[in-house]
């Protein structure tokens, strides 16, 4: 009787197998990382770019001409003639551009699909309203299971095909933008 116990519970225990993920969910000295479609992950953001261009054209030309006549007739001697005849041309321009950006936050994103190789495709948005003032912020991109630290979170900087959109919207928004006259000459001129 206690082989036919143990046999049926070994046999139930291989039917009814636990899967080691939903295991470690449950488990205390796990991490809780995303890794199934649905789950959460925190995004921390820290981009930083900077770019500067500098060009300088200097192109100049000049050249001149000149002749010299003297004589005389006799014993009289003619007025002297000098021609001169020059030209001149000069071209310099110079520009410069300079781009500084600097974005700090953090967004929590749904994991989307996982890969067969276990990366996984993420997309998240967070939408702050200030006084009238809205600031949309989405991500999407791909994250690499190693990518993701054990409090769930990752780096910006670790998510390929990172797609980091920042919007607003609101009065300051609108007071930033060249009024319809202003570009309505820009557009003719």
């Amino acid at each position: 009787m206690k082989r036919l116990i143990l046999i049926v519970w070994f046999i139930s225990a291989m039917i009814y197998a636990q899967n080691m993920r939903q295991s470690s969910l449950y488990s205390l000295f796990s991490d809780n990382k995303a890794f199934q479609v649905g789950d959460a992950i925190t995004i921390i953001v820290l981009e930083s770019s900077q770019a500067s261009n500098n060009a300088e054209t200097s192109a100049g030309r000049n050249s001149s001409l000149s002749a010299n006549l003297a004589g005389g007739i006799d014993k009289t001697s003619l007025p002297k003639t000098d021609i001169t005849l020059g030209t001149d041309n000069s071209f310099t321009g110079s520009g410069s551009t300079k781009t500084t950006g600097v974005v700090k936050t953090k967004i929590s994103a749904i994991v989307d699909s996982v890969y067969e190789n276990g990366n996984m495709r993420i997309r998240g948005s967070r939408k702050i309203v200030i006084n009238g003032e809205e600031q949309l912020i989405k991500i999407t991109g791909i994250v690499r299971p190693s990518d993701i630290s054990s409090d769930n979170s990752v780096y910006s900087y670790n998510i390929s095909d990172a797609e980091i959109t920042f919007e607003g919207s609101g009065l300051i928004d609108s007071s930033q933008k060249p009024g319809i006259l202003t570009r309505l000459f820009h557009w003719l001129f």
